[in-house]
């Protein structure tokens, strides 16, 4: 597509800068690396060099550096989860969040897990939060309790319907301890099993083992829950089924008591009283089949829904995406009332629990945990995924310039020498505009691709 015929509309500056780039030497490589990277919103540039020797002969079979790219520099994506951040990389992370749990629900031998686990005794589990006070919200077809049905975009969703009386301090003591919350639980939940199974805990760690996969969310009142899909394998994980014993009914069971046993202390600090910390009372527990199969929700739906919260956060709730170091900065960032009172908890409470780092975590709203963890078991590893498509690019770029494929070669054979330096990062406003505008045709022919996949494969959840 011809970017440049649709520059209208831009500011001067950004103006000057497109037209600039447009005219620049090296414009075609420019472009060229912003499509590697997707539209990367924030590419590390980097400088140096490879080479790849024979190491009988130390003939050069393939060199590269950057000294023959535009400014001496080679864009890589950033890599951030976050969508706020950028929107490329997001997307990516994303995607490998679907097939890590896609993998783990339906099975892929590529990524350690056989197609047998469909059989095993699977769910999807919801903890949340208790409450620190009422908020606004859509309670089916009845009013809220302020008296309004609210549309689905009221901004008053998620916000306190008494402010003075809502406890802020608990909220972010409760999202701090999120983490340590769900340990717990999967600790009682191994002892709930067993305890339902009739066994002794070795004896039923023995026969069966638990696997899971999780992505946290924020709702709109600013409290983080917990979406786990929770599996039954048998004594040596994935490859093996279940005991007859392992049912869903028994997992559920065990979920709901493990929930409820889960307590966290706060000890009294300063003017702060001690606390103790559990789950809310809405814990939703839901059985997952293979193929649907009469189940609620399906299997791709699951890893649909994970993946689409792994890349969002706090801001969700009208906070900010980077750290806050003073009140000052919410006035001037102009964040909202309620997530402002949150943030503000958060520094108060700082000083007086300064092992939880409440400071530093303000814009998370206290929350210091990973967004996306699972079992060892579970299924294949972001790191995994990521080797894969890194191998596949390098495959790509070897047989563009005609070199043999490294699994032709023997280990043994070459020698690749490699040197790379930081050289920056980000673009100019040029730069920016042009990598929007590449995530945006990358985007459309996504769903465009979308939309066949649905029209020759028309089961619920494949345009996942």
């Amino acid at each position: 597509m011809n970017h440049t015929a649709t520059a209208a509309g831009l500011n001067p500056a950004t103006l000057a800068d497109v037209l600039r780039l447009a005219g620049a030497p090296g414009f075609d490589r420019i472009q060229h690396q912003i499509k590697r990277t997707g539209g990367c919103s924030d590419p590390i540039h980097i400088q140096g060099a490879t080479v790849t020797r024979d190491r009988a002969t130390g003939q050069v079979l393939h060199s590269y550096s950057t000294d023959t790219e535009p400014g001496g520099r080679l864009r890589i994506a950033c890599g951030n989860r976050r969508a706020s951040r950028c929107p490329a990389c997001a997307w990516t992370y994303a995607g490998d969040t679907y097939h890590l749990i896609r993998a783990g629900l339906v099975g892929d031998p590529a990524k350690g897990t056989p197609h047998t686990i469909r059989d095993h005794p699977r769910v999807f589990a919801t903890l949340t939060a208790p409450s620190f006070g009422p908020v606004h919200n859509r309670p089916g077809t009845r009013p809220c309790r302020c008296g309004t049905h609210h549309p689905d975009n009221a901004p008053e969703l998620g916000t306190p319907l008494d402010p003075e009386t809502y406890d802020y301090a608990g909220a972010v003591l409760w999202n701090n301890h999120a983490s340590d919350l769900w340990r717990y639980f999967t600790i009682y939940l191994r002892r709930e099993i067993a305890k339902r199974a009739g066994l002794t805990q070795k004896a039923a760690h023995e026969q069966s083992k638990v696997s899971f996969g999780k992505v946290a969310e924020y709702q709109k009142r600013g409290a983080v829950h917990f979406h786990a899909v929770i599996r039954f394998d048998g004594p040596d994980g994935p490859d093996t089924p279940p005991p007859h014993w392992a049912t869903h009914e028994l997992l559920d069971a065990a979920i709901h008591a493990a929930a409820a046993r889960v307590q966290v202390d706060v000890p009294a600090a300063g003017d702060h009283p001690a606390r103790v910390l559990g789950w809310g009372v809405q814990l939703d527990v839901r059985p997952i089949k293979a193929f649907g199969d009469g189940a609620e929700i399906t299997e791709q739906a699951v890893a649909s829904y994970v993946a689409k919260y792994a890349t969002k956060a706090a801001e969700t709730t009208g906070t900010v995406d980077h750290r806050i170091g003073n009140r000052e900065a919410l006035v001037l960032l102009g964040v909202p009332h309620h997530p402002r009172r949150l943030i503000e908890a958060c520094l108060d409470l700082h000083d007086a629990y300064p092992d939880r780092k409440l400071r530093d975590w303000a814009h998370m709203l206290g929350f210091r945990g990973h967004f996306s963890t699972k079992s060892r078991a579970y299924s294949t590893t972001l790191g995994a995924l990521r080797q894969v498509r890194a191998d596949y690019r390098a495959t790509q770029q070897r047989a563009a310039l005609g070199l043999p494929d490294l699994d032709d070669l023997e280990e043994t054979t070459t020698l690749t020498l490699a040197h790379w330096t930081y050289a920056g990062h980000g673009h100019t406003p040029g730069e920016s505009w042009l990598a929007a505008n590449i995530r945006r045709d990358i985007a459309q022919n996504r769903e465009l691709a979308r939309e066949a996949l649905q029209d020759d494969w028309p089961l619920e959840g494949a345009d996942a």
